[in-house]
């Protein structure tokens, strides 16, 4: 028989206790160590499955340059404050076009729909805050995507309030799949895709680096930007080709005259 598996968005806790009474591995594993070891095997192998099939099923991440700062509650409780994206902002060169993102793209209904961690450099092991808990707070406000967490009382969670208040770390981050986009080339001939709504948010992240450390960041847009090239190379041929037989059809008339 099969082992037992987490369902989708199961705390640790309830999968361990679910798990350590179900039928077969009670008498598969006998000894309640072991048995224990087992389940949270299940449950990490689980959840590192999940994240590599959303980083493979077209989810995108995003890495701005944005202010993220740090503030205190009245009661003395450190909270980080940012925007994981800002709308109509151009993005650098991202290997053959740049990227906007359309005002509008995030919404009320997309936020409550979406199950969005706080995480550090969007390593799951490092959770900071989660909207469906009401740790991770997330508005869509006139500039973008704004969010807000109380930093947690963990170590990464105080050595990354450190790192914020010296300045090491200031870019934010987000995880993301793509609803419906756009392309098209600017007049310096520039390849532009347009986000105009996003599908699905998975996490925002205060991250190290500002810049994309896996190709796979960047596959979805990469295959939309080559979709669009081969159009736009099909549409200049069948312009060309009418082009053509405008000329020989001028060079015909005129040859009968």
């Amino acid at each position: 028989m099969p082992l037992p598996t987490p369902n989708r968005y199961e705390e640790e806790d309830s999968f361990i206790e679910r798990c350590m009474a179900d039928d077969i591995m009670v008498e598969d594993f006998e000894d309640e160590k072991q048995r224990l070891a087992v389940c949270q095997t299940q449950f990490e192998e689980n959840r590192k499955n999940i994240w590599e099939n959303k980083n493979n099923n077209n989810m995108e991440k995003r890495i701005y340059t944005i202010e993220t700062r740090t503030e205190e509650r009245e009661d003395g409780t450190p909270v980080v404050i940012g925007h994981a994206s800002l709308y109509d902002s151009r993005s650098e060169n991202l290997g053959g076009f740049y990227e906007y993102i359309e005002r509008g793209a995030f919404t009320p209904d997309l936020i409550e729909k979406s199950d969005v961690r706080a995480l550090i450099n969007h390593d799951q092991n490092l959770i900071l805050g989660r909207s469906t808990s009401g740790t991770l707070r997330l508005e869509a406000d006139e500039k973008g995507l704004r969010y807000e967490f109380s930093v947690p009382e963990t170590s990464y969670g105080k050595d990354l309030l450190v790192s914020m208040k010296r300045g090491d770390i200031n870019q934010s981050s987000f995880a993301f799949t793509v609803q419906e986009d756009d392309w098209s080339t600017d007049e310096n001939g520039n390849n532009i895709r347009t986000i105009k709504k996003i599908n699905k948010l998975y996490d925002v992240s205060p991250v190290t680096y500002p810049a994309y450390s896996e190709a796979n960041d960047l596959t979805v847009a990469q295959r939309g930007l080559a979709i669009y090239k081969e159009k736009v190379e099909k549409e200049k041929e069948e312009k060309d080709l009418v082009m053509r037989s405008l000329a020989s059809l001028k060079i015909e008339l005129a040859k009968r005259k």
